[in-house]
């Protein structure tokens, strides 16, 4: 069944099925109702000649030149020709797809003033896999993703290049071949498609789908640091984080208890030490806090989705077209500068339990480095130095993009949000934070493996399917390997979403 959008209840699960498994959408008949509507004012105000910013005026620094009806057409694709300016590296198709889905879900709110056909050919693509290349680069999130915005359209008016059923052709060749017509624009349909927060969010979506997966993911490897290290487990205790009243902590104390149930390595009193260390006790604390910020976004993001982000906007009841500002990508920016944070911090924590791991001052009796050969081999050694150098990168991307301004169009435009930015410094943290989790679990695993039968007979059960699951991809290592074979590995375990897995296969839905 397809997904039903109409400009105000798309969530984010259902964003990431249109993005990632390809599913189908709609447009309710209330939406189209609404689209024509605005359509018919529209087209209404322009044989009247009224003066209205993108229809009946250019555009930015030239909203004082008056433009013809005659001329109007021109205009429209001449804005979008001009206006795709983005470099780099193309956008994955999941974000593509989810660029489609979003646009189409803001125009059916029928505030824009698209035609119905437009929007059609638009949905379309989405349908049928036609998905235009969007440089990722070029745009600063104040009058929306103008850029990126732009080579979307490109193959919708025939144009540009796409990638259409796995090959990169011509966006004519792609149009055709899935039985589509590249569309003509009319009077205020190129700052209809162009105008909003679109590629921000697709982007910034899709790294926070992952970022609340790998969440679990932070969480059961912090479990298995502590069945490694004779953790304490009484730090967990559901008393001690109720009286401070964190959401994501309190989940995560829970879910650190659920995945060390019944382990004999991890418990909640140790005769030889009092307490763990920050890295090992503050574990609900730390990420906890990287969850409640995790929240703060995905709310954020569940607004931004169902947003009307281009300019003007179109009041058929009020008859009023009203130049505002919804295209500026400030609270996007804002958010996906928190989500680098809290990500960040997952990764850094991680980096320090893997440095205990591997540290033979702090592992707890371990062999120094996981190795039982020190000397002749290096074991785990220059893991921690790739763990620390991704951790070290992170602090980089994190700093906050929203805090810039570059002012253009002659500076109308005097601030930016620099939102695009931020969605895209966010996936590369996210990246760095999944191979160093995928550290801290390979360097644990190695540790469990180190103490013998007593420390994997001692596994919880839910640690203990986790073990099993590494070990059918990975083997312990004895003598040295070529560490960057089995960190791709790990990489793709963790990325792919099998460590949670294989833990909730045991304990049901972690939190």
């Amino acid at each position: 069944m397809a997904i039903v959008i109409n400009g105000q209840s798309l969530t984010v699960e259902e964003v990431i099925r249109v993005a990632r498994g390809c599913e189908q959408a709609e447009i309710s008949e209330e939406s189209w109702a609404a689209v024509k509507k605005a359509r018919d004012y529209v087209d209404k105000k322009l044989e009247e000649g009224a003066i209205i910013y993108g229809l009946t005026t250019g555009f930015g620094k030239f909203s004082d030149t008056l433009i013809s009806k005659e001329e109007a057409a021109d205009m429209q694709r001449n804005l979008i020709v001009s206006h795709t300016c983005a470099m780099g590296d193309m956008l994955p198709r999941e974000v593509v797809r989810a660029v489609i889905l979003l646009r189409c879900n803001a125009l059916a709110r029928g505030n824009s003033g698209i035609r119905p056909q437009t929007l059609k050919t638009l949905l379309g693509m989405l349908n049928k896999g036609v998905h235009p290349q969007i440089p990722e680069k070029g745009s600063l999130g104040a009058s929306g993703d103008l850029a990126p915005l732009s080579h979307m359209v490109l193959t919708l008016i025939g144009e540009g290049e796409a990638e259409y059923q796995g090959r990169i052709m011509p966006s004519r060749e792609a149009m055709e071949r899935a039985g589509l017509q590249p569309v003509r624009l009319a009077a205020k349909e190129g700052l209809a498609l162009i105008n909003g927060t679109q590629v921000m969010t697709a982007i910034g979506i899709n790294v926070l789908w992952d970022a609340m997966r790998l969440a679990k993911t932070a969480d059961i490897a912090a479990a298995m640091t502590a069945e490694a290290l004779n953790g304490i487990k009484k730090a967990y205790d559901p008393k001690v984080h109720l009286v401070r009243g964190h959401r994501g902590q309190q989940d995560t104390a829970a879910n650190l208890l659920t995945l060390l149930d019944g382990s004999r390595n991890a418990r909640d009193v140790n005769p030889n030490k009092v307490q763990d260390p920050y890295s090992l006790r503050c574990v609900p604390q730390i990420h906890g806090a990287s969850r409640d910020a995790i929240k703060y976004v995905y709310d954020a993001v569940t607004r931004e989705i169902n947003a009307v982000t281009d300019n003007p906007l179109i009041f058929p009841d009020e008859d009023e077209v009203i130049s505002g500002g919804n295209f500026h990508g400030q609270p996007m920016a804002l958010a996906f500068d928190f989500l680098k944070m809290a990500i960040s911090e997952l990764a850094d924590v991680s980096e320090r339990r893997s440095e205990r791991l591997i540290n033979p001052q702090l592992s707890e009796g371990l062999a120094p480095f996981l190795t039982r050969h020190g000397g002749v081999c290096s074991g785990f050694m220059i893991a921690q130095y790739a763990a620390a150098s991704m951790v070290s990168e992170n602090k980089i991307y994190a700093h906050p993009a929203c805090v810039d301004s570059i002012p253009s169009s002659g500076n109308q435009e005097d601030h930016v949000s620099m939102g695009t930015t931020a969605a895209r410094t966010a996936a590369m943290i996210l990246d760095n934070a999944e191979k160093v989790l995928g550290i801290e679990l390979y360097a644990a695993s190695q540790g469990i493996w180190l103490r013998g039968e007593r420390g994997l007979r001692g596994l919880a059960p839910a640690t203990r399917s986790v073990y099993e699951h590494i070990r059918k991809n990975v083997e312990p290592v004895d003598e040295d390997v070529i560490m960057h074979y089995e960190l791709k590995k790990f990489d793709a375990m963790v990325k792919n979403n099998e460590i949670a897995d294989a833990a909730e296969h045991v304990t049901g839905p972690l939190r």
